[in-house]
């Protein structure tokens, strides 16, 4: 068995010992923050797609991950408030049902990665990053203006969404939900990666010019990618909003762009656990370094500085060795 097959039968081993450990012992908060990595890790693995395979630097992702959130918010305020939601001239009827808030979530982080994609990937290089980075900043900047729904201060939904009758109020079951979620994401990054999209999409990253002597047409291939990345962020987005009950500008910010790639990168870009193994290592230091110092973003950085100077591979790469070859 190979070495990183290993580490990431431990990662997945973790992921799901410590919660149900922290259930038996009591400890509802250790429950919480676990959940918090799965979601947080979710938005890795569509970033990782993007990112690792593609080689597309999006720094704007967070427009995704806060589109989810809004969306998968408005809907359920709209449900628990009674009132319809206008739209285009229709009066729409709101939902607390998870997989409706799920479905609308995908959906607009979809359509808007759809057209920042299709107008950003006509750049490349640090043009863009800038464009997406500017994209991600326009959809901020319109949520704070927004006072329908909060403005500056968010929205908050007050209770979690409903899922076939299961209390998603109990900390241990929203937990399996995101798990499970997260592990479904991960299996179909697997799947797509290995597919002849994605051999498709890791030749077009290595070498442009040869993947259209092939017949391959690059913007398509990389444009799918940027859209079923930002759908999965965007699922990420609304699983945050419904763990928090609470969707805010914040989400938007490019700062969160910024934290979704760390995950990447602390894990390991184009590894398939990196985003998981960056997540929980990101997750157990904000908990560990932030009890010490309020400046632990420094601490953490310095981190970042040695990982990107002489771990490239990230965490999977140190435990794991070798170079991926995608």
């Amino acid at each position: 068995m190979r070495r990183e097959t290993i580490v990431n039968i431990i990662i997945l081993a973790l992921l799901a010992a410590v919660p149900l450990a922290a259930n038996l012992f009591d400890n509802p908060y250790l429950i919480t923050l676990a959940t918090r990595a799965a979601v947080l890790a979710l938005a890795g693995v569509g970033l990782n797609l993007a990112l690792g395979y593609g080689g597309l630097v999006s720094f704007g992702h967070a427009a995704f991950f806060g589109l989810g959130g809004y969306a998968a918010g408005i809907v359920f305020s709209h449900a628990f408030s009674g009132q319809p939601i206008p739209l285009f001239g229709l009066a729409l009827a709101g939902s607390q049902q998870t997989w409706v808030l799920w479905l609308v979530a995908i959906g607009v982080a979809g359509l808007g990665a759809l057209v920042i994609g299709a107008l950003s990937l006509r750049t490349s290089g640090v043009y863009f990053i800038m464009i997406t980075l500017a994209f991600a900043q326009m959809i901020y900047y319109f949520a704070i203006s927004w006072p329908a729904y909060g403005g500056e201060d968010g929205l908050s939904t007050y209770i979690r969404s409903q899922f076939f009758g299961i209390n998603m109020m109990v900390p241990l079951n929203y937990y399996l939900l995101a798990a499970g979620v997260l592990v479904a994401a991960v299996a179909l990054s697997a799947m797509l990666v290995r597919s002849r999209f994605g051999l498709a999409l890791q030749g077009a990253r290595q070498n442009e010019a040869r993947s259209v002597s092939l017949g391959i047409a690059p913007y398509r291939i990389r444009l799918t990618a940027f859209v079923i990345s930002g759908m999965i962020t965007g699922l990420a987005g609304a699983m945050f909003a419904d763990l928090y009950k609470f969707v805010s500008p914040t989400m938007m910010s490019w700062s969160m762009s910024g934290e979704i790639m760390i995950f990447v990168i602390l894990g390991g870009v184009g590894r398939l656990f990196g985003p998981l193994a960056g997540a929980m290592l990101f997750v157990t230091l904000e908990h560990l370094l932030g009890g010490v110092t309020e400046y632990w973003q420094f601490l953490l950085g310095l981190l970042l500085l040695l990982v990107v100077l002489f771990a490239r591979g990230g965490v999977i790469g140190i435990l794991a060795g070798g170079q991926r070859h995608g």
